[in-house]
C-alpha cells in the first residue's frame, strides 16, 4: 500500500498528528484511521486525537518532529490568539474620569443608603461598631464602591444607631395603637458584668399573624423584689401607652420574686409550661439510685471531654464495634433534656465506652455496672417521649397555649401511662411528674385561660375540657362577645360623635323615590317575624362554630380564621385575644441570648441605655 492511497480527514481541525494518519479511499464516512508509517488502524472516536498522539510514539523520529512543530504552533497562535481580543482602548471623558474618583456628597442618596445598610448590618448581626474602622471592613466597602466614604465608629454609635432606634421604635409604637387585645412574657437576666437586666416581650395577633415584639431591655439596678419588679413591669406598659386591661395574661417562670409581682400588679398568670416541666422531671430524679449513675455517666463524658487520646480510641472502638461515629453529650443543669440526650448517648455507645476505659486502669473504675446501665436505661424510657414537647411549645411564630391541655392530656393517657414491661423505677418516675404537672395546672384562673384558648382553636374547640365546664366556658365566651360588641358600638357612636353635624348629612346624598314591588312586602314581614336579639345571634354564633368541623390537628388555627372570619365576626375577636398567649416565657430568655451575643468580653463597657437600644434592634429589625 502506497503512501498517496491514503486521504486526509476532512474538515480537519489542523491538529499536527493528523500529517502521520490518513484514511483509505474506499472509507467514505472517515471511521478508521490509518498509521501512514506502519499501516496500523488505530481506534479513534470522533475528532478525539489522544490515540493518535499515543500511537505516535511508537514512531520516535516522527514524535520528536510532531513535539518541536506542536511547540511552534502553540506559540505563535497564542500571541495570535491573545491580540485580537485585546479591546480598543477607549479614553474617557474628563467629566466620567472626575465623577469615577469624586466621592459621594454627604447628602447623596447613594451615601445615605450604604450608610443605612452598614447601621443595619451593626444592629440586626449584633456586630461591634468598631467594625467599621477594621481594614477588611473597610477593604469590602472601598471594593463595593469606591466612591462611598465610610463613617467612623464615632458617627454609627452617637447618630445613626439612635436615630435607627427611634425610627423603629416609632414604627412600632403606631402598630401596637391598633392592638386590642396582647400577651406579654418577662423574665430577669445578668448580663457578663453582672448588671441585671428585666426583659418584657409583648405578643399580638396581626392580620391573623402571631407577632411577638421586644419592648424593652431595662437596667435593673435596685433589689430584685416583688414590688420593684411589679412597678418596672407597670412603667414598661406605660411607656408604650399599652393599657394593663388590655393584657390577656403574662407568662412567666416560677420565680418567687416575679410571681410576686404579678400578683400585686393583679394581671392573670400563666405559668411556663417549660419550667413546669422542667421542675416535675428534676423532682422525679431525687432518687439515690438515679444520683448515682448520674453522677458516673456525668464523669464518663467528662473523662473523655478533656482527653484527645481517649475521643481517638472511642473513635476507633466505634468502627470496630460498627457503631455511629458520634460524640459524647454534657450535660447542662437548667436543660433537663440535655440529661436525657446525655443518658441516650452513653447508652448507644456504652460498649465502645467500656471498651476504651477498661483498657486504662487509670479509668477502669469508670465503666458502668449493671446496676448503673439498668438505671439509666429507666430513666431513659420515662424522659425519652418528653423530649420533643418543650421545644415544640417554645415557637414564637405559631399558636401554642391552645396545645397545653392536649399535651397534659397525651402525658397522662399515652406517654405516661403505667405500661407492662416497665421498671418499678420507671414507674415512679412517670407517676411522680403527672402528679406534680396535676397540681401545678389544678389552678382555676390557668384552667379557664386554657379552656378559652382551647375553645377558639378550631383544632381543638370543647375536646379537653370537661363535662362540667363546658357550660360555663361557653357563658364566658358569650360573655366577651357581647361585651366586646359593646365596646365596638361604644367607640363607632364616639366617633360619629366627634365629627360635625353638617358633615353627617352632607356625606349621606338623598336616594330617589323607588316605587315598591310586590316581594318587597313580604321580605319586610318575613324580616320582621325573625329578627333575633344580639345575645340570640351570638349564641347562634358560637353553636354554629361548635358544630362545624374539626380541623386536622396539624393545621394553622391563625390560617383558618383568616378564611372563616367573616362567617364569626364576633367569636374572631376572642380568638385574637387568647390565642396570642405563649405557653412558655422562652421569647423573653431569647432576648437574653441576644443579650449575650452583645454584652461580650469585648463590649463588656457598654452602657445599659446603649444595651437596650442593641437588644431592641437586633430582636425588632
Amino acid at each position: 500500500m502506497e503512501d498517496d492511497e491514503l486521504i486526509k480527514k476532512r474538515n480537519s481541525t489542523g491538529s499536527i498528528v493528523w500529517r502521520w494518519f490518513g484514511f483509505k479511499k474506499e472509507d467514505v464516512e472517515q471511521t478508521t484511521v490509518i498509521c501512514k508509517i506502519c499501516r496500523k488502524s488505530i481506534a479513534s472516536k470522533c475528532s478525539s486525537t489522544s490515540n493518535l498522539y499515543h500511537h505516535l510514539r511508537t514512531h520516535p523520529l516522527e514524535n520528536e518532529e510532531c513535539l518541536k512543530l506542536r511547540t511552534t504552533t502553540s506559540q505563535s497562535g497564542a500571541i495570535s490568539k491573545k491580540v485580537p481580543k485585546q479591546p480598543a482602548l477607549t479614553q474617557l471623558s474628563l467629566a466620567s474620569s472626575i465623577s469615577r474618583s469624586t466621592p459621594y456628597d454627604k447628602n447623596s442618596q447613594k451615601q445615605k443608603e450604604i450608610t443605612c445598610a452598614v447601621t443595619h448590618h451593626i444592629a440586626k448581626d449584633m456586630a461591634p461598631v468598631n467594625v467599621v474602622e477594621k481594614p477588611g471592613f473597610r477593604k469590602l466597602i472601598n471594593t463595593l464602591d469606591p466612591r462611598y466614604n465610610l463613617p467612623g465608629r464615632k458617627y454609627f454609635a452617637e447618630k445613626a444607631l439612635p436615630e435607627l432606634y427611634i425610627k423603629v421604635r416609632e414604627e412600632l409604637a403606631s402598630q401596637l395603637v391598633n392592638v386590642t387585645h396582647f400577651s406579654t412574657t418577662a423574665d430577669i437576666w445578668s448580663s457578663r458584668t453582672c448588671e441585671p437586666y428585666l426583659s418584657l416581650t409583648v405578643h399580638y395577633i396581626d392580620n391573623w399573624e402571631l407577632k411577638s415584639k421586644c419592648l424593652q431591655t431595662s437596667f435593673l439596678p435596685e433589689d430584685h423584689t416583688g414590688g420593684i419588679i411589679a412597678q418596672g413591669l407597670q412603667d414598661a406598659l406605660m411607656s408604650w401607652n399599652l393599657n394593663e386591661a388590655r393584657q390577656v395574661c403574662i407568662t412567666t417562670d416560677n420565680g418567687a420574686n416575679i410571681v410576686k409581682a404579678v400578683s400585686l400588679n393583679h394581671w392573670t398568670r400563666l405559668q411556663c409550661f417549660g419550667h413546669r416541666l422542667h421542675l416535675a422531671i428534676e423532682r422525679s430524679m431525687k432518687d439515690p439510685r438515679i444520683d448515682r449513675a448520674v453522677a458516673v455517666c456525668k464523669k464518663v463524658v467528662s473523662s473523655f471531654s478533656f482527653s484527645w487520646k481517649r475521643r481517638r480510641d472511642l473513635a476507633t472502638a466505634q468502627q470496630e464495634l460498627n457503631l455511629p461515629a458520634h460524640q459524647l453529650i454534657s450535660e447542662s443543669p437548667t436543660r433537663w433534656g440535655s440529661r436525657e440526650k446525655m443518658i441516650e448517648r452513653v447508652l448507644e455507645q456504652e460498649q465502645a465506652i467500656s471498651q476504651v476505659l477498661a483498657a486504662d486502669k487509670k479509668t477502669r473504675h469508670l465503666v458502668l455496672t449493671w446496676q448503673d446501665l439498668e438505671v439509666l436505661e429507666s430513666v431513659h424510657k420515662a424522659l425519652k417521649p418528653l423530649l420533643e414537647f418543650t421545644d415544640a411549645l417554645s415557637g414564637e411564630s405559631y399558636v401554642t397555649v391552645s396545645y397545653v391541655k392536649p399535651v397534659l392530656h397525651l402525658f397522662q393517657s399515652s406517654l405516661l401511662a403505667r405500661q407492662e414491661n416497665d421498671t418499678p423505677l420507671t414507674q415512679s418516675i412517670k407517676a411522680s411528674i403527672l402528679d406534680y404537672l396535676r397540681e401545678k395546672y389544678s389552678d382555676p384562673s390557668t384552667n379557664d385561660l386554657l379552656d378559652m384558648a382551647g375553645l377558639v382553636d378550631p383544632r381543638f374547640k370543647i375536646t379537653y375540657c370537661t363535662e362540667k365546664k363546658v357550660d360555663a366556658i361557653k357563658s364566658r365566651a358569650i360573655t366577651e362577645m357581647e361585651a366586646m360588641l359593646y365596646e365596638t358600638d361604644q367607640g363607632t357612636a364616639e366617633l360619629a360623635a366627634s365629627l360635625p353635624q353638617d358633615a353627617t348629612t352632607v356625606s349621606q346624598p338623598e336616594e330617589p323615590l323607588r316605587k315598591k314591588s310586590l316581594g318587597s312586602f313580604f321580605k319586610t314581614a318575613a324580616t320582621s317575624s325573625a329578627t333575633l336579639s344580639q345575645r340570640e345571634l351570638i349564641e347562634k354564633e358560637l353553636s354554629a362554630y361548635l358544630q362545624s368541623v374539626n380541623v386536622d390537628s396539624e393545621a394553622n388555627p391563625l390560617q383558618w380564621w383568616k378564611d372563616h372570619e367573616e362567617m364569626f365576626p364576633n367569636l374572631k375577636n376572642v380568638a385574637k385575644k387568647y390565642l396570642c398567649v405563649p405557653a412558655t416565657s422562652s421569647p423573653s430568655e431569647r432576648v437574653f441570648s441576644t443579650s449575650g451575643n452583645i454584652v461580650t468580653c469585648h463590649r463588656a463597657s457598654l452602657k445599659p441605655d446603649a444595651v437596650d437600644r442593641l437588644v431592641f434592634l437586633a430582636q425588632n429589625l
